[in-house]
Parts: C-alpha cells; structure tokens; sequence
C-alpha cells in the first residue's frame, strides 16, 4: 500500500518540462511566458549561436526573480539531449522576415535549416508533443513530422491561431464588444491565403451573419477590409520593429496549458489531414480540439461554398511547397 501511494504522489508531482529550438525573438518569449505563467517546472533553450541560449535563459530566470510568476521554476541552456524527457518541444528556429518578405519567401532556408534539426532529433528519444512555430510555419512542421514519421497528434503548428487573435482584436475595435464577448477564428495557411470563418463569428453567442441583419452598424462593416487587415498586420509589425514576438508567445502558451491541463479546447491548429475537409497530404490551420495528448481531433465544421473555395486554394498552395520540400538539401 505505502509504494502504491508513494507513486500515486510521484505522479502528481511530475514536473513539467518545456525544450525550446531556437532562442530567438519568438523562442524566447514563449520561455518568458511559460516562466511567468508558472505552467513550466523546467525551461531548456537551445540555440545554435554560441552563449545565445544561455543569455536568453539568464535574462528570463532574472525577470521571474519578484513575486509576479506563478511558481519558481528552472530556466537555462541545454541540448538535444534534454528531449529525451521533456513533456514538449517548441520549434522557433530560422531567422525574422525581412521588409516586403513574404513567410514562403523564407521556404528553402528555413526548410534547410530542419533538416538539420531532424538530424539531432533523430539521435534522441523524445516522445513528447512538438508544436511548431517557424516559418512557413504549415509546411515546416509538416515536413519535420513526416522526415520524423511522427503521428499527427503530437506533432502541429500554431496555425491560425495568431490571425485569430489578430482577428479578435480588429473585430473588438470594429464592433465595440470585449474580446470576451467574441467567438471567431481563421483558417487556413499561416500566411496570405489565411481567411475568416464568417460564416462561425459569433457575438454574445448569436451569430454574427444573423445579428448583421438586425444592426445597421454592424451590417455596414467592411469584411473584405477586416480579412485583409488581419492578413497584413504581420506586414506592419515586421516593417516597423522587425520581428513579432508577443502575440506568437502567447499563441504557444495557450495550447501548452491546454496540452498540461488536459482543457479539450477548439482553436485552430495545423494538423496533418487525413480526409477531414475532403482533404489529403496537407497540414492547414483548422479548428482542433487540443488536450494531454496534444492535437487530439479536428473539428470539422460546415463551411459556406466561398469559405470552402478559400480552403481549397490555400491547401492548394502549402501542398505544392510540401512536394517542393523533399527536394531541398
């Protein structure tokens, strides 16, 4: 009975272990976040500049010195090594978009550059869940999971679901309600092929199509202008600071809570699909429901013929960069 106890204790005292590829703008900002959430016991940084990931995890285990963080955890340098018992992986290798560069512009080098990854993964036992943030962020972690053979539910981006908080934030200033009253999201590629789920904006809980037709003010928004500000505030953001960092962050610590508290939330992911949507030999950003066992279904929703037409030709555009990505060494 007492050793049955004991490891009734043991597990719930698991610690929770957090590696992160790539110490840069957006790495180390889902560390920062992760550390003053409290939701990590251990945050491992890897880099491949020299000291890069050990000043990262400096710079973070100082700022959760004060009494703002959740609870003390452990920040600092690691390997690949560290994978063989961490809970999950953040991808956030590659460099920052350049002025006037679009995310598919940066397809070949980042694609390189996980390959190299592969081959470290490769030398290590990780069977935690990876969630993939670099850019083009469909097609990389695609890639990633099929050079890997992993199965889809541990293995998908963030998606959508930073043009979902992008969306919201327009959409509050557009309406007037608070982000909390607003249930909306986008799908599609992470990029310009991106587009609003109209037709499941919901308000209050009423949907948005129907409330349109009983406010004028409503009924008088610009759509198109809303899809297309959603479409090019990263475009504003990279142009005028050089890089985006925050939003992201707290893209990837969303699904990390509901990875870690087993929360079953609907967000949009891309995930490999297998049929859903009519849909094959594509990863996309699609409602999913995230939980202890990572990308656990897709939710598959009814879409409008147009918002179908968008969905297709943005699978369209990330499959032909999913072919193009064995060719390249």
């Amino acid at each position: 009975m007492l050793s049955k106890k004991l490891s009734e204790v043991i597990a719930v005292f698991k610690t929770r272990k957090v590696v992160i590829i790539g110490a840069g703008h957006v790495g180390s900002h889902v560390g920062l976040a992760l550390a003053q959430s409290g939701e990590a016991d251990e945050i491992v940084l890897i880099d491949i500049v020299p000291n890069k990931a050990a000043a990262q995890a400096m710079d973070i285990d100082d700022a959760i010195s004060g009494s703002i963080c959740g609870r003390p955890c452990q920040v600092r340098e690691g390997s690949y090594a560290d994978l063989n018992d961490a809970d999950i992986m953040i991808m956030s290798f590659g460099r920052t978009r350049k002025k006037l560069e679009d995310r598919l512009d940066m397809f070949e080098e980042t694609v390189r550059v996980a390959n190299e990854v592969v081959s470290h993964l490769k030398q290590v036992d990780f069977q935690g869940i990876m969630i993939s943030i670099s850019n083009p962020a469909d097609i990389v972690c695609e890639h990633i999971r099929r050079k890997m053979q992993w199965k889809r539910n541990r293995c998908f981006c963030t998606g959508t679901g930073l043009e979902t908080f992008r969306l919201v934030r327009i959409l509050t200033k557009a309406t007037g309600y608070s982000r909390n009253s607003l249930q909306a999201y986008c799908m599609g590629e992470h990029g310009n092929s991106s587009f609003v789920v109209w037709s499941k904006v919901k308000i209050l809980g009423e949907n948005f199509e129907e409330l349109c037709q009983k406010d004028s003010k409503l009924a008088a928004l610009d759509l198109a202008d809303i899809q297309h500000q959603v479409r090019v505030a990263a475009n504003f953001i990279y142009n005028n600071k050089e890089c985006t960092e925050f939003g992201i962050a707290n893209v990837a610590l969303k699904l990390i809570k509901a990875i870690f508290h087993d929360e079953k939330i609907v967000w949009p992911c891309s995930t490999a699909l297998e049929g859903e949507f009519g849909q094959h030999d594509v990863a996309i950003g699609v409602p999913c429901v995230i939980g202890k066992n990572g990308m656990e279904k897709v939710y598959e929703v009814e879409l409008s013929p147009e918002e179908r037409g968008e969905f297709t030709k943005s699978c369209d555009i990330i499959r032909s960069y999913l072919i193009r990505s064995n060719e390249v060494k």
